[in-house]
């Protein structure tokens, strides 16, 4: 059965995040680009609705005028698309900082979140974006320094999460944490869990749930006493533990990814392992990717869900540049809609 909600988004970030100038990196791809190639997805007719935006260059400068933003939401709507959620740039080297660090590292993360909300404000202002959240993490790459003293460091993560909800509900904007194995506090999903209770403010700070990550949580993956799931599992197992997981924090869901994943994650440097996409028809994927959305999407529009996003960085240029790649996600994400979906 066809459904019209929720709207279907691509991301913008696979043209940036592992990308750049260093030794072994291949090229950002811009943002004129990464729409043509969702504009160009087609299956039976249907198209993505709209776009999810990471928040820095080369796509954006946070330093941007109003008019630049301005004419930014212009170049996205001439493409078809409304604007989602917004990935604000928390993390050091952009222009926030750890949320686990210092006084001035902080700051920075605050900063990023405000500056985050400045955008989104002009975004809907034009009329360009109409829902979306803005996504955030703890900024702390790793779980080795959270681990030395993890109860005074979550509590020190949640509290620089609970000013930047309170940023966020000023502007009437609502906060996402994302849940992946290698940000500090939102490492597993026990983790997860504690640091949004220790936050308390549900109506402006939830959780965003992608099925590549929350899959490696439930796999142990930097917590293994958090592990539901041995790596070799049934299939019984694995929807038992997807349940106790998805029970847990589908009530703090607010914003939704749709991955696949092949139970493995991969390094950066030296730092601890983080979480892989995989594209949606690889063979070695683990994930009932329809099924496994029906879980976090059961009562999404209570939430306030009004889309769903792909996730899938990492993935070599070539890959992002090939039509069929986004052609078998849209396939993809239109038979989550089918069969989760919901209507206006």
């Amino acid at each position: 059965m066809s459904h019209t909600l929720p709207a279907l988004h691509n991301a913008m970030w696979p043209g940036l995040v592992g990308k750049g100038d260093e030794e072994g990196q291949e090229p950002p791809i811009s943002l004129e680009r990464m729409l043509d190639l969702t504009a160009a997805a087609q299956v039976d007719g249907q198209k993505f609705d709209g776009i999810d935006y990471f928040l820095f260059l080369p796509h954006t400068n946070p330093e941007a005028s109003d008019d630049e933003l301005k004419a930014i939401a212009d170049l996205i709507v001439s493409k078809g698309f409304d604007i989602g959620s917004l990935v604000a740039p928390v993390w050091p080297g952009t222009v926030g900082d750890s949320a686990m660090g210092d006084g001035a590292a902080q700051k920075k993360f605050l900063d990023a979140v405000k500056m985050a909300c400045r955008v989104a404000k002009v975004f809907n202002e034009h009329g360009a974006r109409k829902y979306g959240v803005i996504r955030i993490d703890s900024a702390e790459f790793g779980v080795a320094k959270f681990l030395e003293d993890p109860l005074t460091n979550l509590k020190k993560i949640a509290g620089t999460f609970r000013e930047a909800a309170k940023i966020a509900a000023d502007h009437g904007e609502r906060l996402a944490a994302e849940g992946e194995v290698c940000w500090a506090g939102l490492h597993s999903w026990k983790a997860t869990l504690a640091l949004l209770e220790e936050v308390g403010m549900p109506e402006s700070l939830g959780f965003q749930a992608d099925l590549a990550h929350t899959y490696t949580f439930m796999l142990g993956y930097n917590s293994p006493e958090d592990a539901l799931l041995a790596k070799e599992h049934s299939e019984e197992e694995f929807w038992a533990a997807y349940e106790q997981m998805t029970d847990k924090l589908r009530p703090w869901t607010i914003d939704f990814h749709v991955a696949q994943n092949d139970g493995e994650v991969h390094g950066a440097g030296t730092h601890d392992k983080t979480g892989k996409h995989c594209p949606a028809d690889d063979p070695r994927g683990k994930l009932d990717i329809t099924r496994c959305a029906s879980y976090w999407l059961k009562d999404g529009p209570e939430r306030g869900i009004q889309h769903i996003c792909w996730d899938g960085c990492m993935f070599p240029n070539a890959t992002l540049e090939d039509p069929s790649t986004w052609d078998t996600i849209l396939e993809a994400m239109i038979g989550v809609r089918d069969a989760c979906g919901w209507d206006a």
